[in-house]
């Protein structure tokens, strides 16, 4: 089972999981703060709408599209 860290917390999760679904289950399901201070969430689950922007071990990547691997560092935070 991959461990993964969310916002600096560990979060262990089951092979195949999406960061995506690592962040409704770990945290409040969301993925960035926009710039009015809002938190968004995903929304289409395929990555066409972009709202699941989140750093991943300092990239910017789709949390819908990139499943969990052990030792990854997820950032929904500024």
């Amino acid at each position: 089972m991959p461990e993964l860290f969310l916002d600096g917390r560990p979060l262990m999760v089951t092979h195949g999981t999406s960061v995506a679904a690592a962040l409704a289950l770990g945290s409040d399901g969301c993925s960035r703060t926009s710039v009015s201070g809002q938190r968004r969430a995903p929304l289409c689950g395929m990555g066409i709408c972009q709202e699941c922007r989140v750093m991943i071990d300092g990239r910017r990547r789709l949390a819908c599209q990139t499943l969990c691997r052990d030792g990854m560092h997820v950032q929904t935070r500024p």
